[in-house]
């Protein structure tokens, strides 16, 4: 129920930190696997250190802004095929409505939604000839709770989790599903320094009920689990990994 033999994936933003385990693990689960971000050095090296470890990934870099049919073209070369697409490109703006203009609002609204409808739309060709094609976007738990002072990523990741659940319903008659996975607070390389702060360890206590951050690959079975057989009949749904953050009172 989860071998993805014979199945191609691409994963945006898929050169470090969640991205990477997300495409490791799909890697691993048969696939054939791209991972896809604007530099193709940082890339190559993601590909290079992985094959340590006996996986083998395949190099798309390009701005999904702009260069999708690109980024496709590279991801397909050598099957022919896209099954799976991992969209987990995102940025930050921690900047507060006092400090963020209409168009820095707009910029990463741009980035983080709009480019994301783009890139799936380039996509629906290869997804639907699958048969079986799997659209997964990474939201975060900003999509449905709110931090001070962080209007344009919680905005952009609450549009992203209402943009699943309407291509859910509108190409659910092509076999394809579409869902989202939403991370809560994960040690990345990104978060190092953060995961180290004795004093925001505190607040992960209070917070978290299993009072520890996500390891890394903790975001991989969710992924494998979307964009497996075993969920063939799950569509339109966010699945939240965070350890429990966002149900506790």
């Amino acid at each position: 129920m989860f071998d993805l033999s014979g199945k191609t994936a691409l994963v945006t933003g898929g050169g470090r930190g969640l991205g990477l385990e997300m495409a490791k693990a799909l890697a691993k689960a048969g696939a054939s696997v791209a991972i896809n971000g604007r530099g193709r050095s940082a890339l190559e090296a993601a590909r290079d250190r992985v094959e340590s470890e006996g996986i083998m990934l395949e190099v798309a870099p390009g701005d999904i802004a702009t260069d999708a049919a690109e980024i496709l073209a590279a991801a397909t070369r050598s099957t022919g095929r896209l099954d799976i697409l991992i969209h987990a490109v995102g940025e930050r703006d921690r900047r507060g409505t006092d400090d963020m203009d209409a168009a820095g609002f707009a910029a990463l609204i741009n980035t983080d939604l709009t480019a994301a409808y783009g890139m799936a739309r380039a996509a629906l060709p290869y997804l639907r000839r699958s048969n079986a094609g799997r659209l997964i976007f990474v939201t975060s738990i900003a999509a449905f709770a709110a931090r001070s002072g962080d209007p344009a990523y919680t905005a952009a990741k609450g549009g992203l989790g209402a943009l699943t659940r309407s291509l859910a319903v509108e190409l659910g008659s092509d076999s394809l599903t579409v869902n989202a996975i939403a991370p809560g607070w994960f040690a990345t390389e990104t978060n190092a320094a953060l995961a180290a702060d004795p004093v925001l360890q505190q607040f992960i206590d209070v917070r978290i009920p299993l009072k520890r951050w996500g390891r890394p690959e903790e975001i991989a079975p969710a992924a494998v689990f979307l964009a497996s057989p075993a969920s063939s009949f799950v569509n339109g749904i966010t699945l939240t990994v965070d350890g429990g953050m966002t149900v506790q009172m």
